[in-house]
């Protein structure tokens, strides 16, 4: 159990037998009446965002999330295999858990995997990632400007917007974050 007072980004509530993550959260002490807490939270298992505003000082149930780094090994079917790197046991999790990370895993790739009494919620990969453009059309002479964008295919299999500059095999930084955006090219 916990109060109000120790939310904060990524903790785990278990309301009403469900489980969620919040995102944010504001204490608001308005000039009349009790303070209370807003909060933005996401279903864990179904990804649905609500907003719930909490009184001052209520206790909250927590749900014991148990986070590790693990390994991704390789894909099983729909499964997708990875390794504790603690003890080396490898556990199978459902493509349905793993969601959108899936764009940008590459096999031996370090990721958190969060579970709950044995069960994996879902998996964080880092802030960024390194990949190779697989495919994109050619630049033309003189895009050079950062303005003008083209699509381009990752080696992951993943289709993001680059710049024009960008061509094929050169190494660049995504932002897993926000569904993969371009955040630069890395010099070998």
């Amino acid at each position: 159990m916990a109060t109000t007072n120790d939310l904060k980004n990524g903790i785990v509530l278990n309301i009403d037998g469900q489980l969620w993550t919040v995102i944010e959260f504001q204490h608001v002490k308005p000039g009349k009446g009790g303070a209370f807490v807003r909060t933005k939270l996401k279903n864990v298992m179904s990804g649905k965002v609500v907003d719930k505003t909490f009184n001052a000082g209520l206790k909250i149930e927590t749900a014991n999330v148990d986070k590790r780094a693990m390994q991704y090994l390789y894909k099983d079917g729909d499964d997708f295999v990875f390794m504790d790197t603690q003890n080396y046991d490898q556990f199978n999790i459902p493509g349905s858990v793993v969601g959108d990370s899936a764009k940008f895993m590459l096999e031996n790739q370090e990721a958190v995997v969060a579970q709950h009494e044995g069960t994996a919620l879902f998996v964080e990969l880092p802030a960024s990632v390194e990949l190779v453009i697989e495919y994109t059309e050619p630049g033309i002479q003189g895009d050079r400007s950062t303005s003008g964008t083209k699509p381009a295919r990752l080696e992951t299999g993943a289709e993001i917007a680059v710049p024009l500059f960008l061509e094929v095999g050169e190494r660049i930084k995504v932002d897993t974050r926000d569904g993969g955006s371009y955040i630069s090219r890395v010099n070998n």
